[in-house]
């Protein structure tokens, strides 16, 4: 097995949600202002953009709780691009109101329920007047494997007025034919256009990331190590998840009790029947990461240390206190995607409570681990995530989307903390100096992937926070960048950054080589 990633070379990039760009239509989509973005990249030398997940969100709009593990979230598409397309007229998108009750002058951010009341009338108009069956046929049959459950799945959840799947009628729960069968052709339109909202989805998924690649930037993706209870994963293939004769789950997913939080992390997802997916070579999984790998360029997946043992909790509990460690299916399962998937660009999130076992299975894997700089400097001990004790097979971060900000991090340190880190860092104020002086640290440290969280390259407080894990609500997931943030000034200083920490060449090498090959007289090969 290989124990360094062969795709790792010393690079950096940008977090980034796709959610946060400051498009004009309430929440981020894949038009001009992804496009804005992929070129302050570019300017400021970075040769990634780190997304979250990119699938339909459900329960507290977290990309975490998706409606498919397959899918890409119809909230995405750019309105501008299907004006450009001739599916909707421009005047329709001004008279909307994006932005829900939001106060004027208040922070920009996603108001997830104004946004899709807003989309769905302009999505099925745009449906009405796609006139290219045969380009719409081609991508179901393509995707024949996972787009019909999905579309039927959603169909059928606006006829149950959005409730979940195993709140259904028994028939349709328990998915039998003859239910399939009329509902199918009962909603055949519907089914159409939750097909037509991922073919125009992946369409301009597909026109961005080429964009990008010309660019030189690649797209990191993130795949969630679970699915949600109600989606069309877990509606189409009960038989892989630990459920009941009714469908229901037996036990869920979640973190067991820690310094963080003293009833531990409840999340609700059901767990795999990891010895069904062995039997079966774990098709669905390699079928999951064979998708994301063909959406982005490289993939991080959650929570890898529940493919070493994960923490099982009682359907019904209401904390994770009652857990129990399972063992999960560990190196037959990284060897069975290592075979169907040779050379993936795979980043593992090992974070949390880690083991020997789960060292060693990430060390067998040779896929790049994360180290998180914020996690560094708890005064009396020696971190592992200190730069002087990280190793180059590795991603580090200032922090992630569940960290708060580096600035907000330094204004609420313990003070001993905060000390460790000024002596470490060598820096003396806790404002932008310190925020500058994490970025410079994790910038120069010898991980060959380097990635900083823009809310620290903004120098911005704890309302730019993405997430708090283990609540819910309107601050989680809808942070949004304020328009002409990405300045040229900044992007001077990001590659400038980036050059000096042997990531990223000099601006004008390539111009240097090709004017000395003038002078000597060299002539190009044939």
């Amino acid at each position: 097995m290989p124990t360094k990633a062969t795709w790792m070379t010393r690079q950096a990039g940008i977090l980034l949600p796709v959610s946060s760009l400051p498009s004009p239509y309430g929440i981020g989509t894949l038009g001009q202002a992804a496009r804005e973005w992929v070129d302050f990249l570019a300017a400021a030398r970075q040769s990634c953009w780190q997304v979250l997940p990119m699938g339909p969100t459900s329960f507290g709009n977290s990309p975490y709780q998706s409606y498919s593990a397959f899918a890409g979230d119809a909230l995405y598409i750019d309105l501008d691009l299907l004006c450009e397309d001739g599916l909707l007229g421009g005047k329709r998108l001004k008279k909307i109101n994006w932005n829900g009750e939001a106060q004027k002058g208040a922070p920009a951010r996603v108001d997830y329920d104004a946004v899709r009341a807003g989309r769905g009338p302009l999505l099925r108009k745009a449906y009405e007047n796609f006139k290219k069956p045969k380009a719409l046929g081609r991508f179901r049959k393509e995707n024949a494997a996972w787009v019909e459950d999905y579309a039927l799945f959603m169909a059928l959840k606006e006829e149950h007025g959005g409730t979940p799947w195993y709140q259904w009628e028994e028939p349709l729960r328990l998915r039998e034919p003859g239910a399939m069968k009329a509902a199918r052709k009962a909603l055949e339109k519907e089914l159409g256009f939750h097909v037509f909202t991922q073919y125009i989805f992946f369409k301009q998924w597909e026109k961005l990331k080429k964009y990008a690649g010309k660019r030189g930037v690649k797209i990191i993706g993130d795949a969630p190590i679970y699915v949600s209870g109600d989606s069309a994963d877990v509606w189409a293939h009960p038989e892989l998840f630990q459920l009941d004769e009714n469908n229901l789950p037996t036990a869920v997913a979640g973190c067991p009790p820690d310094a963080f939080s003293e009833d531990g992390q409840l999340w609700g997802n059901p767990l795999y029947r990891w010895d069904v997916m062995g039997e079966a070579g774990f098709g669905w999984w390699i079928s999951r990461l064979r998708a994301n790998l063909e959406m982005f360029d490289i993939l991080r997946i959650d929570h890898f240390r529940g493919f070493e043992s994960y923490w099982s909790i009682p359907y019904g509990d209401e904390t994770a206190k009652n857990g129990k460690w399972c063992k999960g299916p560990g190196m037959k399962f990284i060897k069975a995607v290592n075979q169907a998937l040779p050379g993936a660009a795979i980043i593992a999130e090992d974070l949390g409570m880690l083991t020997p076992g789960v060292h060693k299975l990430l060390a067998q894997s040779g896929y790049p681990g994360m180290k998180v700089l914020q996690f560094a400097f708890s005064a009396g001990e020696e971190s592992s995530y200190l730069p002087h004790n990280l190793p180059k097979n590795a991603v580090v971060y200032t922090g992630t989307h569940d960290n708060d900000t580096t600035l907000n991090w330094l204004d609420t340190a313990a003070p001993a903390d905060l000390e460790k880190a000024q002596d470490y860092l060598g820096f003396a104020a806790a404002g932008e100096q310190g925020v500058w002086s994490f970025i410079r640290g994790a910038m120069t440290s010898v991980c060959d992937l380097c990635v900083i969280p823009m809310q620290d390259y903004l120098c911005l407080g704890p309302e730019a926070r993405v997430n708090t894990p283990s609540t819910v609500g309107p601050e989680n997931w809808s942070w949004r960048m304020e328009k002409g943030a990405c300045t040229k000034d900044l992007a001077k200083k990001i590659a400038r950054l980036t050059v000096i920490s042997g990531r990223a060449e000099m601006e004008d090498t390539h111009d240097n080589k090709r004017r000395a090959g003038k002078k000597s007289g060299r002539k190009k090969s044939k």
